[in-house]
């Protein structure tokens, strides 16, 4: 039995809690203590809110009312997410002293279902890369290994939940931004279907790509933060978007976690759309990480059938238009672009230069992207790819000067993660594999429209087989 709050599972704690065996404020305390000490190291938060985050859990320890989903339980806010009265950086000098005066709908939504939020995490500049490494704060680094980077664009948040500074975090993933530094730091991480999460749908953002989703030890716990991320909050309209399945009740997906039951078809494939635009190569950790889940799913008595997407050529290009357009927006103009980053700016003015046939071309191609990967994926409850491509890469190997051939090394590392993003579809990243060395590999599985639950319950099957919840980085 762990006799450390951060060893228990968001979950556990949240009993602990209902039942008064364990205090807010005694929780709370616990986890700034872990983060003022071991925070420098890591790099995981950009702010710490030690005197908000006190004051919310003692008002939370003299309510009556814990009916709230997450009541009681420690969070922290990605630093794109505005927080009131919070320093938001949102990863850049342009907005280092920046302090918001309203909340995004997202902050709110935690709020409601119960949470105490201890700060915010770190990410790179606006959310742009697959690495969180900004000019605005030290690296997030890889708690498995200090000398790699975390991934990106959560990359605090996952080193927070695998350093044992929270017991789970919110995310958001517009091209693998969940599953990416989930798969590094040895984490579940459920980037949830286009539509599902109202405070982070994707569908107010260019090409629906962005949404917002759980990062966590166990699947579990990834279930849990899920439903409260999307749970009725008093009598306010719980979604505004048709993809919501009618049937939904609050805790639906952690019953799905919970139980893990049903047997499944399941699709595996290490092609991509990527593979036509440069040569991607699988280090043998991305194999074995596949085979593990793959083998696993078999003996569990899972259909298992191996495919190769068809030829998408027009991808990778597209793509590519939509990255350098959603930075055409940037608030920065002739007097203050300075602050930006290399690459931030090279996108900035790229996307700005884009004739709006050339954006309204991308859009229509990665629809009929989108359309052909529903079709392809249609005859599997589930489709199986590695997460990565390679092992989390080092601190400092991405260029940050020069972009071309940034983009190049971000689809060198994660070749299977955003095209899921275009397709709208749900997917879960799980931590099947360590290397000789101890270091995390996923296996990622992509979900129909609406398909978390079915997510969920294969991700419940293979914890239990493979026991990676009790897998902690040593040192912390």
């Amino acid at each position: 039995m762990p006799t450390q709050i951060h060893e228990l599972g968001a979950l556990q704690q949240y009993r602990l809690l209902q039942r008064r065996e364990l205090g807010v404020l005694e929780a709370v305390d616990h986890y700034l203590e872990r983060i003022e000490r071991l925070n420098p190291s890591l790099g995981a938060f950009h702010t710490v809110t030690v005197e908000a985050a006190r004051e919310r859990a003692r008002m939370l320890d003299s309510s009556d009312d814990r009916t709230a989903l997450l009541w009681g339980l420690a969070v922290a806010d990605k630093d794109l997410v505005r927080r009131a009265g919070v320093r938001t950086t949102f990863g850049s000098r342009l907005f280092e002293q920046f302090v918001p005066e309203e909340s995004d709908e997202l902050a709110l939504q935690l709020d409601a279902a119960g949470t105490v939020s201890l700060g915010k995490t770190a990410t790179p500049e606006f959310g742009l890369t697959g690495y969180t490494e900004s000019s605005v704060a030290p690296p997030a680094r890889d708690p498995y290994d200090l000398a790699l980077g975390a991934g990106g664009s959560s990359g605090g948040a996952a080193v927070a939940v695998a350093a044992g500074l929270l017991p789970f975090a919110p995310g958001s993933d517009g091209g693998g931004s969940i599953r990416i530094p989930a798969a590094a730091c040895g984490l579940v991480g459920l980037k949830p279907s286009r539509g599902l999460v109202p405070a982070g749908s994707g569908q107010d953002s260019l090409a629906g790509l962005p949404v917002a989703g759980p990062i966590a030890r166990t699947v579990v716990d990834a279930a849990l933060l899920l439903d409260g991320m999307i749970a009725r909050t008093g009598d306010r309209i719980r979604h505004t978007h048709t993809l919501r399945p009618p049937a939904y009740d609050d805790g639906l997906f952690l019953g799905a976690a919970v139980r893990g039951e049903g047997r499944f078809s399941i699709g595996v494939t290490t092609s991509t759309p990527w593979e036509l635009v440069q040569e991607i190569r699988l280090d043998p950790a991305a194999t074995d990480a596949l085979a593990v889940a793959r083998d696993t799913l078999a003996s569990l008595g899972h259909g298992v059938e191996e495919f190769a997407l068809e030829p998408a050529p027009e991808y990778g290009p597209a793509f590519r238009t939509i990255w350098q357009a959603g930075a055409s927006t940037l608030p920065a103009d002739d007097s203050t672009e300075h602050l930006l980053e290399p690459l931030t700016r090279w996108l900035m003015h790229r996307g700005r230069a884009l004739p709006a046939s050339e954006l309204v071309a991308a859009l229509a191609t990665l629809s009929r992207f989108e359309r052909s990967i529903v079709r392809q994926f249609d005859r599997f409850d589930a489709v199986l790819t590695p997460t990565l491509a390679l092992t989390p890469r080092p601190v400092g190997w991405y260029d940050r000067e020069e972009g071309e051939r940034n983009f190049a090394q971000q689809v060198e590392y994660a070749p299977f993660t955003s095209y899921v993003n275009v397709a709208g579809l749900p997917a879960i990243t799980l931590p099947v594999h360590r290397t000789e060395g101890g270091i995390p590999m996923g296996a990622q599985l992509i979900g129909r429209p609406g398909g978390e639950a079915t997510l969920l319950a294969l991700g419940a099957q293979l914890e239990r087989r493979l026991r990676w919840g009790r897998i902690h980085p040593p040192q912390w």
